[in-house]
């Protein structure tokens, strides 16, 4: 399955579980994305995120984004979207 990398997992906050992704690529509300790395391999439908804790519909490569889930993804894990493309509901 090829993949495209989206960004990666800098940090963690636990209330709420949101994990903080520096985007290298552009990102909506309703993109599929999977959160991969040594322990973790999870896919999740992107429902909120935030940029300095405002809410946003989208981003784009080079921004810092928190974005809700579960479970607590490790730091470092790579973010990318299922099959290459954005997927959106």
């Amino acid at each position: 399955m090829s993949e495209e990398m989206i960004g990666m997992v800098s940090d963690f906050f636990a209330h709420p579980v949101v994990a903080g992704i520096e985007l290298t690529g552009a990102l909506k509300i309703g993109d599929k994305i999977r959160i991969k790395g040594h322990t973790t391999d999870l896919e999740m439908t992107v429902d909120s995120m935030q940029i300095d804790n405002a809410a946003v519909t989208e981003a784009k490569a080079g921004e810092s984004i928190g974005v809700k889930v579960s479970p607590r993804p490790p730091a470092e894990e790579q973010i990318s979207t299922p099959e290459g493309k954005l997927q959106s509901k």
